[in-house]
Formats: C-alpha cells, sequence, structure tokens
C-alpha cells in the first residue's frame, strides 16, 4: 500500500555516491546511492514511510519509532530514517505488525497532547495530526488522569514565535534545525525520560537565552509547538469566523462581517429582516 503524506519531503538528506545499490522495497525493485536511507528510498520509489521526527532537510535522528520497518533475515523493526539501503535487501514498509506498532506509538504520543486540534494554529498543517490519520488512530486507550504535560506555561517572550511545551513531542527537530541550519546551538533537550523537555540555554526564556529569532526552529517544528504569533492570530480569526457561522446558522441569522478592532477580533452578525 502506497500511502502518500507529503511529496515533497523524502525524510533524509540525499546522498552523493559513485556507488549505487539495489534492493527490494515492497515488492518493488529500487536503485538508489550508497549511504542513502531505507525511508528515502521508499520515499523515491513512491512509498512515504510514517515519520515525526525526520525531515529531508536534517539529518536523521530516529528518535519518534514511526518509521519502523521490518527487513527480511533480521530480527526486531529497525527505524528507517538511520538504516541505509543495502544492496540485496528486502524491505517491508507495511504490515499488520508494523501498523499496530505505528498505531501504539501514536496513542502514547496523543495521550499527552492537548486535544484542540480544531482550535489549533496547526489544525490542518500538523505532521501529528496527519500521522494520526496515517496509522488509522481513532480512540486513545490510555486517560488523562495520570501525569502530564498538559498545563506546562507558554513561552511568550519572542515577540515573532511561542513556545508551547504541552504540545511538544521532543521530536528534536527543533535543537536539530538550530544546531544543522542556523548554526546557533542555542537548544538542547533538558531533563530525562518523562522530564525531558526543548529547552533555550539554561532553561532560560527565549529572549533571555542565545536564540537570534532566526525561525529555524519553528519551521522544522511538525506541531504547533512553536508557532508564529502571527500564524496564531490568522487562525484564531478562522476559528471565530466558523464560530461565527455555525451561531448566525443556528439562530437563523446571517453573517456579515468579521472585523478586527484594538487587536481583539469581533463577529458582528445582524438579523436580516
Amino acid at each position: 500500500m502506497n500511502t502518500q503524506i507529503h511529496d515533497t519531503d523524502f525524510g533524509t538528506p540525499a546522498r552523493v555516491s559513485d556507488k549505487l545499490v539495489t534492493l527490494e522495497i515492497d515488492g518493488q525493485q529500487v536503485t538508489v546511492p550508497e549511504g542513502t536511507s531505507l525511508m528515502r528510498a521508499a520515499a523515491e520509489a513512491g512509498t512515504m514511510v510514517p515519520k515525526l521526527c525526520a525531515t529531508d532537510s536534517l539529518e536523521p535522528f530516529g528518535s519518534c519509532r514511526l518509521c519502523l520497518v521490518e527487513i527480511e533475515g533480521r530480527r526486531g523493526f529497525p527505524a528507517s530514517c538511520t538504516t541505509p539501503a543495502e544492496a540485496g535487501m528486502v524491505v517491508r514498509t507495511q504490515s499488520d505488525k508494523l501498523q499496530s506498532l505505528r498505531k501504539g506509538v501514536m496513542e502514547l504520543y496523543i495521550s499527552d497532547h492537548p486535544l484542540d486540534c480544531l482550535t489549533c494554529s496547526a489544525n490542518g498543517n500538523c505532521e501529528l495530526q496527519d500521522m494520526a490519520g496515517v496509522t488509522g488512530l481513532r480512540e486513545v486507550r490510555y486517560g488523562l488522569a495520570g501525569e502530564n504535560h498538559l498545563d506546562s506555561p507558554k513561552d511568550e517572550s519572542n515577540p515573532y514565535f511561542s513556545y508551547d511545551p504541552a504540545k511538544c513531542i521532543v521530536c528534536n527537530r527543533c535543537v536539530r534545525a538550530c544546531e544543522e541550519t542556523q548554526g546557533t546551538f542555542a537548544l538542547t533537550i533538558s531533563g530525562r525520560g518523562f522530564d525531558s523537555r526543548v529547552s533555550p540555554g539554561q532553561s532560560e526564556a527565549f529572549m533571555e537565552s542565545e536564540c537570534v529569532s532566526c525561525g529555524a526552529c519553528v519551521d522544522a517544528c511538525p506541531t504547533a509547538t512553536l508557532q508564529e504569533k502571527s500564524v496564531i492570530q490568522c487562525n484564531l480569526a478562522r476559528v471565530l469566523a466558523l464560530f461565527c457561522a455555525a451561531f448566525v446558522t443556528a439562530s437563523s441569522r446571517r453573517l456579515v462581517t468579521i472585523s478586527a478592532l484594538n487587536d481583539k477580533l469581533f463577529c458582528a452578525a445582524f438579523v436580516i429582516v
């Protein structure tokens, strides 16, 4: 089964090599330069393997565990982003077992994530949302009564973007972008295990850290953890429009306009006589 997720993101960077290797992926013969990841080889063959921590602008990291595959003759389920293609490999990217594993991983992510998709600024442009759909996740067995990060305070200190740790999946993409793309090294992962979190400097606010507001971390973030404030404001207008339209429809009224006044958005609805 070929699942198209993001047809422009091959998951890992392209490799350049004079040596080519040929392998089989889901019954299809694929030839790629030596050093190419299984994820990219599959993508070049038209099969997009589910992923969250991987993107072709950054070196592979292998932390999200969504891109697991099966390799004939090998035990376990290696991450396709960090496993290089080898000549003669027989790889499966889709099976009932892989689907079950990926769904279980997504269930754990969602169990500690705000369920506010409809009002979230990343709604419709969220890789976590996309992967929930790809893995077939429809409900989460784990309740929200236990310890979680849902009440983690936001960092609004930067004038250009907001940092919401409650939505962070600790994929490390922002940290890697700060290092590999910008070379600033302003971000790190502090804590261990459940307490792991993205931290600017020594647990400082973004504006007190070495952050230069380049936006590389925001661009790399697969969720709404790091979002431009202008995007958040635009989404607020969209949500208000939908809310007002629903209210007006329910009241047999017609929505006339949505206007901005004193930096606050108001819905103006008028009864049509």
